[in-house]
Order: structure tokens, then sequence, then C-alpha cells
């Protein structure tokens, strides 16, 4: 069967080999697949697109045209806005990080605070703000994007990633942030494997099911009290974490699952 990756053309350049390992791994389970470069049209061969962008709306255009898009349009839609991914928490019963719009300085009513922009990604557009100076300075440098504040939960400057691919937790990594409080590892953070609690794991798996997602993050916090909260949902999700933590061949098994859902549906 014929199907496409889909990435923009950065992340096409800096993510090369996991696509050329996900091409690999396609003819390995009777999957025909090629990079589709971010300006072109898909292909009226194209069966199915694994999607590594972030505009919902490309993605809701091909379903509309009968694609099975990887991960599908209302995944990416949810994950890239934080706003959405915490009422989707509310919604499930998923202790998560109280998440509200800012519309002004004003709104802003204990510090410290973060704020930041509700699609953003990789942890370089959120910002730790003491004062009510730093938020309207934070605001000046975003004067047409939304954003979103949360209180600042003292977390070591550590989270946990849990990796799903369909509805099994394949693996989880604990990152550390390195003279920061984001634990990002695309910023300098550092990983390290992760045994998953049995709450935890609930909790991802919930989401999962709720969203039908098929290859995600989904990262956590945990407070000073020992509760874990939903912080973020990822789609894309990098691989490059899991790799290095874990022997599981990641490509391989999200090219089986997709094999899987495609040929369940003949």
């Amino acid at each position: 069967m014929k199907g496409y990756i889909y990435y923009d053309e950065e992340d096409a350049i800096r993510n090369r080999w996991f696509i050329d390992e996900l091409i690999k791994q396609g003819a390995s389970n009777q999957l025909d697949v090629e990079l589709l470069a971010a300006d072109a049209e898909l292909p009226d061969d194209g069966k199915f697109v694994v999607y590594r962008g972030r505009d919902f709306e490309k993605s809701q255009c091909w379903e509309q045209n009968g694609i099975v898009v990887v991960n599908r349009s209302e995944v990416n839609r949810v994950a890239n806005d934080k706003l959405q991914t915490f009422q989707l928490g509310a919604l499930l019963g998923i202790p998560s990080i109280p998440t509200r719009r800012l519309c002004s300085a004003l709104d802003v009513r204990e510090y410290p605070i973060v704020i930041k922009t509700t699609d953003g990604h990789g942890g370089e557009e959120v910002h730790l703000c003491e004062t009510n100076a730093e938020v309207e300075q934070v605001m000046s440098r975003y004067p047409n994007r939304q954003l979103v504040m949360q209180p600042y939960i003292p977390h070591n400057s550590s989270d946990v990633r849990l990796y799903l691919i369909g509805e099994d937790v394949v693996g989880a990594v604990k990152r550390t942030g390195v003279e920061s409080f984001k634990a990002n590892v695309s910023l300098g953070g550092t990983s390290e494997r992760f045994e998953v609690p049995s709450p935890l794991r609930k909790f991802a798996l919930k989401i999962a099911k709720a969203v039908k997602s098929d290859y995600i993050g989904v990262d956590f916090l945990q407070n000073e009290e020992g509760v874990w909260l939903l912080n973020e949902i990822e789609d894309p999700v990098g691989a490059r974490s899991l790799y290095e933590t874990s022997e599981l061949n990641v490509a391989r098994e999200v090219m089986r699952h997709i094999h899987k859902k495609l040929f369940k549906s003949l």
C-alpha cells in the first residue's frame, strides 16, 4: 500500500535518519512509503499519510478526501493547543496543571506564573515570570499569538514523558533540565529510562483511547505532594530519547501499528 511521510522542510532535514528508518520499516510491513515535500501536493496514489507537522487543517483536508492520516487531525488539534489539552484532561478526570487563557497582565493574580504560547513546542516559548512587568514583557513578544498561564509547579526541573503506540505504553523517560526549569531535551536537558507507575499508565491510556491516537507522547509533572499532573500531549512526538534509553525500535513498531490499522479496514 502506498503512503507518504509529511514533515516541514526544516524538520525533515533534522529528522532524516528517522524518516529513512520509517521508510525501511514500512517496506518490511507491505507499505511503500516516501517523503512528501512540504510544498508538494499529495499524489493520487497515496492511501495514507504519516503526518509529522502541526497544522491540523492540512491533515483534516486529507481526511475529508478519504486519506488515512496518522495521527488523525483531531489528535493534532488537541495536542497543539495547551488549553484544549487541559480541557481534555479535566473531561477525563485526569489531574492536570490548571491552564487559563491569558489576555492581560491583570489576569495574573499569583506569582510565580508560567506563560506559554498555546501552540508552542519544544519549550522555547515557555516563560517563568515573577512580576507583572515580566508578564507584560512576554506578552509583547507574542502580539498576535494566543497565550495561556499556569501556576508554577516546583518539580526539580524534571518531568516524565510516556510514549504510546496505539493503546500501548511502549516506553517512558524522565527528563531533567540543565540550568533551567524546563526539562526539554531539545534545550539541553537529559533523559533517562523511567519505570511507569500504574496510575500514570492508566492516565496515559485513557488519553490515547479518548483521542484515538496512533503515536503520541504524554508529559506529566509531579508536584511536591507527589501528585502526577498532566502537562502536555505531544504530536508529533520525537523518538530520540526513547531510542537512547531503551532497546525499542520505534520506527518498526509504528509501521507495524500502521499496517494493522490499514489492513484491518480492508
